[in-house]
């Protein structure tokens, strides 16, 4: 069973950058499509960003195109979301999911693993 650990969240004010990092305890960490959810009060868990494991290909939602790029490093068994020009809409809890198949899929539903989340604030 996989094990993820999300760190790297924390406050930071608007036009700001965070780096989120998700260690994975999986072996074959390289066969895992990885994406990173967030979740603010009230409202469903969303899809950010995903990389798929075969070629790493990466897709986004359109809000943070161009401000925030997901990144996996198959050695450290580790996917990294790197944030910049942060916006107060980009509050809340982000969890990083794996689901193992070759192509992104951008349902909670559709991941099997997440890890506990980290805390991302950003003050206007």
């Amino acid at each position: 069973q996989m094990q993820l650990v999300e760190s790297g969240g924390g406050l930071v004010q608007a036009g700001g950058s965070l780096r989120l990092s998700c260690i994975a305890s999986e072996g074959t960490f390289s066969t895992w499509t990885m994406g990173w959810f967030r979740q603010s009060p009230g409202n469903e868990r969303e899809f950010v960003a995903a990389v798929t494991w075969r070629d790493a290909l990466t897709y986004y939602t359109d809000s943070v195109k161009g401000r925030f790029t997901i990144s996996r490093d198959n050695v450290e068994d580790t996917v990294y979301l790197q944030m910049d020009n942060l916006k107060p809409v980009d509050t809340g809890i982000y969890y990083c999911g794996a689901v193992l198949a070759a192509r992104a899929y951008f349902q909670p539903s559709e991941y099997a693993y997440w890890g506990q989340g980290t805390q991302v604030t950003v003050s206007s």
